[in-house]
């Protein structure tokens, strides 16, 4: 199997989990919709971004916190839902839903010991403060923990520059993990994560923003909510309200394609798929 073949089979795969939480979500009137790049694949190119390996789809807080109560019991077999909450070595402060029997080995999930299954990525919107010094303060805790938490379980993680400053920034991120492991447990990393989180019942004017990402700009819950839909493989999928303003608010030119040299595929060190193969990078 060559990589162009592994990423068409794990898009495949990502598809079913999609079909699969849609069902759920739709049985027990959960609110959700695609976004970011998934639903720029579903704008530009009507399915996957041609060399995208994933799919993110997100909804309200209050929405993920019902999401998370149902799918504890109710995913169909072959199915299951990770949190940092319940999987060893999961560090990110949203949730997945895996597809059992699978495999997507990274090195950091590999170093953070935690067995990951081919999935789909479920981001909650938090409410944002309007004050702007509160609201400042909100994304600092959340970026600074949410950071905390991936250098607390691997030492090794993607750094934005090549060359030597990216030599640098490597080994600043393992001494980063040494000293963050040393001082905080796992838990107290996800208690100060959640100081950043505020529950409480939304308006159309609200501006909310996935915390575990907070360097983008926030979203009106009107330009959000109540969804559109468009079309992503054949399937209608539920979209954003305003799903064009987001693109624009997110990507600029959102209908141009990127020069060949930044199309790039990240596939994972190891895939496995469902019914055995697989493919490796290495």
């Amino acid at each position: 199997m060559n990589k162009d073949e592994a990423l068409k089979k794990l898009q495949l795969n990502e598809l079913e989990i999609l079909k699969t939480i849609a069902a759920l979500c739709d049985e027990h009137g959960i609110a959700w919709f695609i976004d970011a790049g998934t639903l720029l694949g579903a704008a530009r190119h009507q399915g996957f971004i041609p060399w995208d390996d994933d799919i993110d789809i997100a909804m309200l807080r209050s929405d993920f916190d019902r999401f998370i109560e149902v799918a504890r019991g109710h995913l169909p077999d072959g199915y299951s839902l990770h949190t940092f909450g319940n999987t060893p070595g999961f560090a990110g402060m949203f949730a997945k839903v895996y597809r059992d029997g699978t495999v997507f080995a990274t090195r950091e999930t590999q170093e953070a010991g935690c067995d990951q299954g081919i999935f789909v990525d479920i981001f909650p919107y938090d409410f944002l403060e309007p004050d702007e010094r509160i609201e400042a303060k909100q994304r600092r805790t959340a970026k600074l923990w949410q950071s905390a938490s991936y250098l607390w379980h691997s030492k090794t993680i993607v750094v934005p520059h090549g060359g030597g400053l990216g030599r640098i920034e490597a080994v600043g991120c393992r001494a980063v993990h040494y000293l963050v492991k040393g001082i905080f447990s796992r838990e107290g990393i996800k208690r100060r994560f959640d100081r950043a989180i505020v529950r409480r019942e939304l308006h159309p004017d609200d501006v909310v923003l996935e915390l575990a990402w907070p360097n983008v700009q926030g979203y009106r819950v009107g330009d959000l909510l109540p969804v559109s839909t468009l079309s992503f493989e054949g399937i209608d999928l539920p979209v954003p309200r305003e799903w064009e303003r987001y693109l624009v608010q997110m990507y600029g030119d959102w209908k141009k394609l990127p020069e060949l040299e930044n199309r790039r595929t990240h596939l994972p060190l190891l895939l496995r798929f469902p019914d055995g193969t697989s493919w490796s990078s290495e």
